[in-house]
């Protein structure tokens, strides 16, 4: 059946697409005549097969309706690598999230920082549509018109002349990995097989087995070796133990986050990325800055490098490039490291592929046009002062700490792990949504897009909250 079809199908487009080539419109056949589901039926050999369900139709045959009942669910058929928040959320618009109930929450987790532009903008959202309707992939063995626009606009924003797109910001870590290693030996003179990267203990950027063999945290690597070897680590926030690291000639990065987000939202000292980048610069050491969760405007600068003025040999950007949306990372960097790469080296059948490209434009526009980074300075530099206000009027002296740059902020208390997620679960109760870090550490990441009124709302919640809370 499939063989005798063949023939009436490509005699059926050469009609219509005429036998030369597509001079008389393809795009015009696939969507008026629908030739693109007839070619399923003949390969099938079914005419009379029953279309699918549409997703929410699916949805409702499943027969879930209570939040109980999802939660079952997820259990009975999801894997089970999280402990998600006991919520089910079905939409989002700016700073707010309504689970399937209809209560409203002030999101304060933001997709771990992948929503600073909020949820739902309307221009990324139209930009998705319009992109998904024209072009979704070509894969890079074609050309197409939205990557190279894509790269251009990363480089003229953040100053450097070549950018590189994958998928996830694990992917991105592991590229400058790769990057990193291959001008070692090619540019430094590092011996083949020799060349190591530097990490600081503590460290988050992914769980591929190479992000697995940089960690310090035993979930992250217990049961994952044997690990990939030429990684070094070192503690956080200092320079003298950078600097004996690099008297090794065979280093050929050091791979650092600006704040370390996973390992308990640390700050570290005035002047130590500086620090960093002057000790890598006098090594001929690459300076890689993973900007996944802290950068593109989350702690009131467009990167977190910018408090120091540092711009790194190789910047890692994901999460939020595309507001939340398609996954969409980037490597960017100047010709010197990138140019490493010659073709069949390194590559990805989605990396910049059209969608993502049109929607982190967008959304990358959106963050510059209406100064998120200005606001998530101002509004962070709030809510800690408010905290803080609030800790000395209360006596809650269960806080250990409050800190954060921008609205990058974590309130440290004196507890365990489960005390701090059952805080997170009050805090649900109440209608904020965060989550726990590093055990004892509440980590928000509100939209930054959130105004006076709706972080005053936040307070107000979280208030109630700790409050309640005795020690």
């Amino acid at each position: 059946m499939i063989l005798s079809a063949r023939p009436r199908l490509l005699q059926g487009l050469s009609t219509f697409v005429g036998v030369a080539g597509p001079t008389s419109g393809p795009r015009r056949c696939l969507r008026s005549l629908g030739c693109w589901r007839a070619s399923a039926s003949f390969s099938t050999g079914r005419r009379d097969r029953p279309q699918s369900k549409s997703f929410d139709d699916y949805r409702k045959a499943v027969g879930t309706k209570s939040q109980e009942e999802y939660i079952r669910l997820d259990a009975a058929n999801c894997a089970p690598n999280y402990v998600p928040t006991p919520v089910v959320i079905s939409r989002g618009e700016g700073v707010y999230v309504w689970d399937i109930d209809g209560n409203k929450y002030l999101d304060f987790v933001a997709g771990i920082s992948s929503l600073n532009q909020g949820h739902c903008h309307p221009r990324i959202t139209e930009a998705l549509i319009m992109q998904a309707k024209r072009l979704t992939l070509t894969c890079r063995v074609l050309h197409n018109d939205c990557m190279p626009v894509l790269c251009k606009f990363i480089n003229d924003l953040l100053g450097y002349e070549r950018t590189l797109l994958m998928n996830t910001g694990a992917e991105a870590g592991e590229t400058a990995i790769k990057a990193a290693r291959k001008w070692g030996y090619e540019v430094k003179g590092i011996k083949e097989n020799k060349a190591k990267i530097v990490f600081c203990n503590n460290n988050y950027w992914g769980r591929t087995i190479a992000a697995a063999s940089s960690s310090t945290t035993p979930d992250n690597y217990r049961h994952f070796g044997p690990y990939t070897p030429g990684f070094e680590l070192i503690p956080f926030d200092d320079l003298p133990a950078l600097e004996k690291a690099l008297e090794d000639p065979n280093v050929a990065a050091f791979f650092v986050e600006p704040i370390q987000g996973e390992g308990g939202v640390i700050i570290p000292q005035n002047g130590y990325l500086r620090g960093a980048a002057e000790l890598c610069r006098s090594r001929n050491v690459l300076l890689i800055v993973d900007e996944i969760q802290a950068g593109l405007g989350r702690t009131g600068r467009m990167l977190a490098s910018d408090w120091e003025g540092v711009r790194p040999d190789v910047v890692l950007l994901g999460k939020s490039l595309t507001g939340g949306t398609v996954p969409c990372s980037a490597v960017v960097t100047n010709a010197h490291v990138m140019n490493v790469f010659t073709p069949g080296t390194h590559g990805s059948t989605y990396g910049g592929n059209p969608l993502a490209c049109a929607v982190a434009y967008e959304a990358l526009s959106v963050l510059v046009d209406e100064q998120l980074a200005e606001n998530a300075k101002t509004q962070g530099q709030f809510m800690r002062n408010e905290l803080s206000k609030m800790k000395e009027k209360y006596n809650l002296e269960w806080i250990r700490d409050i800190r954060g740059r921008g609205l990058f902020n974590a309130v440290e208390i004196n507890g365990s792990s489960g005390e701090a997620m059952q805080l997170c679960i009050e805090l649900k109760n109440e209608g904020v949504l965060c989550r726990p870090t590093r055990g004892n550490v509440l980590r928000f990441l509100p939209p930054l897009c959130i105004d006076e009124a709706q972080m005053k709302d936040a307070l107000q919640r979280i208030q109630n909250v700790f409050c309640r809370k005795t020690s």
